[in-house]
């Protein structure tokens, strides 16, 4: 195709010179016979001057001769310029016919057969590569679905963890290590065949103090391991919500940026930011401390409960034959009365019902205390010498004066108005922990527990704190007053947790079981959180929650109180030592669990 045009164009070219040829000397005849026109006018007005008879005879026929000459000579260009003119004429239509033929081929290649042989150089190419690329895809697309299948198979045994199964799975696979050995027998001395508690005279009377001490002993190691296990499961739901962050996405990762200024900026602010890394691990590892700490105290609570369990249903085996034996009857021998150091003795007919695991309400009303002395007393030396105790109500206090201070409430005593600061701040929170929680009916009932838990769904704060006092200001009376009192206290006491380290989710932490207990069938690791979170909603917006004092009568918390001292003068004084001894107690215990 290249030739054919390349012998196009030189054709082109040979019959463009032609015509220029021809025309140039067509141009030179037709000047030429310009000239000889004008010889042949110069010529006749020069014989039209002098007329006929102006020349002589000579100078005539010269003339004549002359004229001839000029007109043969314009005859002869006249020939040749004509033939001239034929000659560019013919080579002008030749190069204009060449000039339409071959703009025709270059047009025709450019247009027709450039694509033309494309499409005859190019056929199969197009569908090689198309079945080139589809084998590739093909391959892709089932290495794609392998690795879905595999990531699918991945994902349902990831759903399928559970934590119980495994154990149990290891458990049983070493059932000969967890296997609880044979028990111990009894080894006689000698010739002794007896192998049971003898439970008759001389020693039935200390048998029966003994077992009393350990039945009252019993009830506060489980009322208090019971207040251990909830702050436990709500320890764990923290620590649960800390480990199970949904922060696998990384999607962040696979985007692209501008600049890595912008990289920067962006991670600086996002969860795995290093500011936010090292205050979850600190945040996590305080908390992992704590519950180690409410672990390992629940497991020697529990191990301390069976120990003593034991002991106090054999006691109560022997007890039971001895009493037959003695007696021919199953009625259980009485307890001789307890001499016991009044301080300020009330009438007793006040405290018919018992104070730390009766029912409030009645206690209320038979007593006419509007709020029951152990709140009022506690609140009030806490008030005065605990607020800025670090740790507060999660620290535990001397299990020893626990029960001291108890007991004196439980006789109609207050223990707590002379004592200054003489006493534990801690064991003083921990009997305020202990009353409500051996109450019979909590602060906050079960059966408002799912109306309370539904708050947690209304996003709205304002919309929030109105359900709740909707549901709150249907309680009793008796129970509003002292939940007032008490919500005030905590609300106050969280102001100083700069100091305390108790803010309200703390506060709520530890009140949120014995106040809001989980009624059974509910999960307890699920419902723990949001108890806490409404424990908490109620602690900071109590003034808001509960009736002030013109709408419902009854003593209200007041920030600063006064003791032995003037409290708004030293709001903070250092708690005295802890006494170790119970030197109320008459009878010698026969070790240290029971007493």
């Amino acid at each position: 195709m290249h030739e054919e045009l390349a012998k196009v164009t030189n054709e082109l070219y040979t019959v463009m010179k032609t015509y220029h040829m021809y025309h140039a000397e067509s141009i030179n005849a037709e000047s030429k016979l310009k000239d000889a026109e004008k010889q042949e006018e110069k010529q006749f007005s020069k014989s039209a001057e002098l007329g006929p008879n102006a020349l002589r005879h000579e100078d005539r026929q010269q003339r004549r001769s002359s004229a001839k000459k000029i007109e043969k000579m314009k005859e002869k260009r006249q020939a040749k310029y004509s033939e001239n003119k034929l000659k560019c004429t013919k080579a002008r239509n030749e190069y204009l016919l060449n000039l339409a033929a071959t703009n025709g081929c270059i047009s025709k290649y450019y247009i027709h057969d450039v694509s033309d042989l494309i499409d005859c150089c190019d056929l199969g190419f197009h569908a090689s590569l198309a079945r080139t690329f589809r084998t590739y895809l093909s391959a892709e697309y089932n290495l794609e679905t392998s690795r879905h299948e595999g990531l699918d198979i991945i994902e349902n045994a990831v759903d399928n963890l559970d934590a119980r199964s495994d154990k149990h799975k290891v458990m049983d696979l070493c059932n000969q290590v967890f296997c609880p050995p044979l028990k111990f027998d009894f080894q006689p001395h000698m010739d002794d065949e007896v192998c049971q508690v003898s439970a008759q005279q001389p020693v039935q009377m200390e048998l029966l103090v003994r077992y009393h001490q350990l039945q009252s002993r019993l009830m506060t190691l489980k009322i208090e391991n019971e207040e251990v296990r909830k702050t436990l499961d709500a320890t764990m739901q923290t620590l649960q919500d800390m480990l199970t962050v949904e922060d696998f996405d990384v999607s962040d990762a696979f985007q692209h940026s501008r600049s890595t200024e912008s990289i920067k900026s962006v991670a600086s602010e996002t969860y795995m930011s290093k500011l936010n890394i090292s205050k979850r691990r600190a945040n996590q590892q305080e908390t992992e401390s704590f519950y180690f700490s409410k672990f390992k105290e629940f497991l020697n609570g529990s191990n301390l409960i069976t120990k003593l369990q034991a002991k106090h249903d054999l006691l109560k085996q022997a007890l039971g034959e001895g009493e037959r034996a003695n007696y021919g009857t199953t009625r259980p021998p009485t307890l001789p009365p307890k001499p016991q150091k009044m301080r300020k003795p009330r009438p007793r007919s006040l405290y018919s019902h018992l104070l730390f695991t009766g029912n409030m309400e009645q206690f209320i009303q038979d007593s006419g205390q509007a709020i029951p002395l152990v709140v009022e007393s506690c609140i009030r030396y806490i008030n005065l010498y605990g607020l800025q105790q670090q740790g507060i109500f999660r620290v535990p206090g001397s299990q020893v004066e626990v029960n001291d201070i108890k007991n004196s409430f439980e006789r109609g005593e207050d223990p707590l108005v002379e004592d200054h600061s003489e006493r534990d701040i801690n064991s003083v929170a921990g009997v305020l922990k202990l009353y409500f929680r051996g109450l019979e009916n909590p602060l906050l009932p079960k059966d408002g527990f799912q109306d309370l838990m539904s708050t947690i769904k209304i996003e709205n704060v304002s919309e929030r704190v109105h359900h709740i006092r909707q549901i709150v200001i249907t309680l009793p009376r008796a129970v509003l007053v002292v939940m007032r009192y008490l919500f005030a206290f905590l609300n106050h006491l969280s102001q100083y947790s700069d100091e305390n380290m108790m803010d309200p989710y703390n506060l709520a932490i530890c009140f949120g079981p014995t106040l809001m207990p989980i009624p059974d069938g509910q999960d307890p690791v699920s419902c723990q959180a949001h108890v806490n979170e409404v424990i908490k909603m109620i602690i900071i917006n109590h003034e808001l929650i509960f009736p002030s004092q013109r709408e419902l009568e009854g003593p209200v918390y007041e920030k600063c109180m006064t003791g032995g001292e003037e409290y708004c003068d030293s709001p903070h004084s250092e708690p005295g030592a802890i006494d170790e001894t119970d030197h109320d107690n008459g009878t010698e215990p026969h070790t240290s669990d029971e007493g």
